[in-house]
C-alpha cells in the first residue's frame, strides 16, 4: 500500500479531522465554586459573603475590591454589580464537626453543612441563605420544615435558626446557581435598580452642597446691597497708578540739575502752551 516496506496508512493520517473543543472539568469547576472566593480565589474563611447573584466572597476581598477597583484584573467582570457592602450578604454558617479524612484534602473538605438535614454544604445538595438575616441552609432542609405551602407569595415565614421574618418569593437566594438561574438573578438586580433610580427624587443644589460637607453661601438681603455700595476695582487700580506715575514724575523733576533745565525751557522766559503734539515730551526725553 505505501510502498515502504509494509506500513499501512490510516484514515487519521490521510485526513484531517476538526479537534474536539477541550470540556472544562466539571469536578474542578465545582471545587472553585464551593471551596474558594470568587474574586480573590483564595481559600473560603470566615466572614463569608454573598451577593444577589449567589457567588461567594471572602469579605476582606470585597472590601480590597471596593477600596481599589484595580486591585483584582477580572474584579469588573465577577462583581462589578457591587457597589458598596450594603450589596452583600454576610452569611451565618453552621461548622461541620466531623473531621477530616486521612489522605484527604483538607481545603476541599467540607466545612460547614446545614443546621436542618446535616448535609455538607459542597456543591452536592443545592444551598440557599436568606437576604433578611444571613442564615444558610440546603433546599431540602427549608422545604421539609414548611408546614403548609404559603397562600399568597408575600406571606411571611421565620427563620428557623434565628427567628427572622423572610419572604419565600423575595428572600431566597440560591448560592452558586446555574448559569441561567445567575442570568435570571442579574436581570431581576439590574430592573429593581432601575426602578429604584427612576423613583428617587433628584436633589438639589443646596443638598448636594451639604452633603459635601460645605457650607451654602449665605443669601444677600436688601440691606447688605445699600451698606456695601458697588466698587470698580478696575477704576480705582488705574487711579492709583496714575497717582504714582505723577509723583514719580514730580521727584525726577526735583532731582534734575539747572543746565538739564534749561535745556528744555524757553529762551525767553515765558512758558509756551503745550498742545496735544507737544504734550508730554518733557517727561518722554528726559
Amino acid at each position: 500500500m505505501g510502498n515502504d516496506g509494509g506500513s499501512i496508512p490510516d484514515r487519521r493520517d490521510l485526513v484531517r479531522t476538526k479537534k474536539k473543543a477541550e470540556q472544562a472539568d466539571k469536578h474542578n469547576q465545582l471545587i472553585a465554586r464551593w471551596f474558594f472566593c470568587a474574586l480573590s480565589k483564595r481559600p473560603l474563611q470566615e466572614p463569608i459573603v454573598s451577593c444577589a447573584l449567589g457567588k461567594l466572597y471572602n469579605k476582606d476581598a470585597i472590601i480590597e475590591y471596593l477600596l481599589d477597583k484595580s486591585a483584582y484584573g477580572d474584579g469588573e467582570d465577577i462583581c462589578g454589580h457591587i457597589r458598596s457592602l450594603k450589596d452583600v450578604k454576610t452569611l451565618k454558617l453552621t461548622p461541620n464537626p466531623s473531621q477530616v479524612p486521612e489522605g484527604a484534602d483538607a481545603e476541599t473538605h467540607a466545612r460547614f453543612i446545614c443546621p436542618l438535614t446535616l448535609k455538607e454544604m459542597s456543591g452536592g445538595v443545592p444551598f440557599l441563605y436568606l437576604a433578611t438575616c444571613g442564615c444558610v441552609f440546603s433546599q431540602a432542609g427549608l422545604r421539609s420544615i414548611a408546614t403548609s405551602s404559603p397562600k399568597d407569595d408575600d406571606e411571611k415565614d421565620i427563620c428557623p435558626q434565628c427567628s427572622t421574618k423572610f419572604t419565600r418569593a423575595k428572600d431566597l437566594i440560591a448560592l452558586n446557581p446555574d448559569p441561567e438561574e445567575q442570568t435570571r438573578l442579574r436581570n431581576e438586580l439590574e430592573a429593581r435598580r432601575a426602578v429604584e433610580a427612576a423613583s428617587k427624587p433628584k436633589k438639589s443644589k443646596k443638598r448636594k452642597a451639604e452633603e459635601a460637607g460645605a457650607e451654602p453661601a449665605p443669601k444677600r438681603t436688601a440691606a447688605d446691597s445699600k451698606a456695601a455700595p458697588y466698587t470698580n476695582h478696575a477704576v480705582a487700580t488705574s487711579r492709583v497708578v496714575a497717582n504714582a506715575l505723577v509723583a514719580e514724575e514730580q521727584k525726577r523733576k526735583a532731582l534734575m540739575s539747572d543746565a538739564v533745565k534749561s535745556l528744555y525751557a524757553p529762551k525767553d522766559g515765558t512758558a509756551k502752551k503745550e498742545t496735544f503734539m507737544t504734550r508730554g515730551t518733557f517727561t518722554r526725553y528726559a
